[in-house]
């Protein structure tokens, strides 16, 4: 299977800026060396904690922030590279799902206006065939042709994610952005919203990028997932082998995070001291080392690469076997 999504040696900074003349005095290192693809069909999980990079992976994959450097190639097509008149044929091909369903939707646009305005953007259909493709969409998440004409204050927080959800899914893209599509909502919410993630995946063969904080919440709907911490790629493996077989320390200090969910069984907790450190100045060589509980001096001299242990599985650390 091709892959539909490739990303090469992806890097972004943000400056900081400083001084009467308002000059570039540092930069915030949110991605470096990211290199992933998600092929025609497959859901990819993004994982790490807060700060980790993820977000800011997902918005320049979408071209919502422009790389520093890299490449990320759609289709065979670098679209860092492209102008904004050919961007606009891609937009339509990829969407995202934000995170905050609170601020994502235009409190003075009903819900009509929320899935209209996609189409009427991109050109598509007639204002009668706008109507019926809300209609459809709002009976693919769950909802009635009556919340058509509610605005989003009207709705609880899980509502309006599957409003968002409906919106993305509006121009019938191709690859979707999943930004932490559950991490605003109750737990008991949550699941409902994975499930209904999951069935639009086996129902429309979607490709989706699924970025979360934690690794339970991917688990059940994810082919693939990536490990990142503070930028960096640590660990990537089929979702099956991850869960079994985790191999890097971050990898499984975050699965010990993860509850069983039988009575009286509990992980053995590996606990991480200290914050995730500043990505304007990250620690040299592994940037995990401040706080992983396997770490040697010479994890201070080398930064370790992405190194294949198994079929599709590859981890970023000096101790991998």
């Amino acid at each position: 299977m091709s892959a539909l999504l490739e990303v090469f040696e992806l890097h972004k900074r943000f400056p900081i800026k400083g001084g009467v003349l308002q000059r570039v005095v540092n930069s915030v290192k949110a991605v470096t060396d990211v290199s992933f693809d998600i092929k025609a069909g497959e859901v990819v999980g993004l994982v790490g904690e807060s700060g980790s990079g993820k977000t800011t992976v997902g918005r320049t994959i979408l071209r919502l922030e422009d790389p520093t450097s890299g490449a990320v190639c759609f289709d065979g097509v670098d679209v860092t590279k492209v102008g904004p008149d050919t961007m606009r044929g891609y937009r339509k091909r990829m969407q995202i799902i934000f995170q905050d369903p609170y601020a994502s939707l235009n409190p003075r646009e009903k819900v009509r206006e929320v899935l209209t305005h996609p189409l009427k953007l991109h050109r598509i259909g007639s204002p009668a065939e706008r109507e019926d493709r809300a209609v459809s969409l709002l009976a693919k998440v769950g909802m009635s042709p009556d919340h058509l004409d509610r605005y989003p204050h009207e709705f609880s927080g899980g509502q309006r994610q599957r409003i968002g959800i409906a919106r993305a899914l509006a121009v019938e893209p191709e690859f979707i952005v999943a930004d932490a599509p559950v991490t605003a909502l109750d737990v008991s919410i949550q699941a409902q919203v994975i499930n209904l993630l999951e069935d639009l995946k086996n129902d429309l063969n979607l490709t989706m990028l699924f970025i979360a904080h934690d690794l339970g919440v991917v688990e059940h709907i994810c082919d693939r997932v990536i490990v990142m911490y503070l930028g960096r790629i640590m660990e990537i493996a089929p979702a099956a082998e991850l869960y079994v077989r985790p191999n890097h320390p971050y990898t499984q200090a975050l699965l010990s995070a993860v509850p069983i969910p039988e009575p009286g069984k509990r992980r053995k907790r590996t606990v991480l001291k200290g914050d995730i450190p500043s990505p304007i100045n990250p620690p040299s060589g592994c940037v995990f080392r401040t706080r992983c509980p396997m770490a040697t001096d010479e994890c201070a001299q080398t930064i370790p690469e992405l190194r294949k242990i198994g079929p599709g599985h590859q981890s970023a650390c000096i101790r991998t076997t």
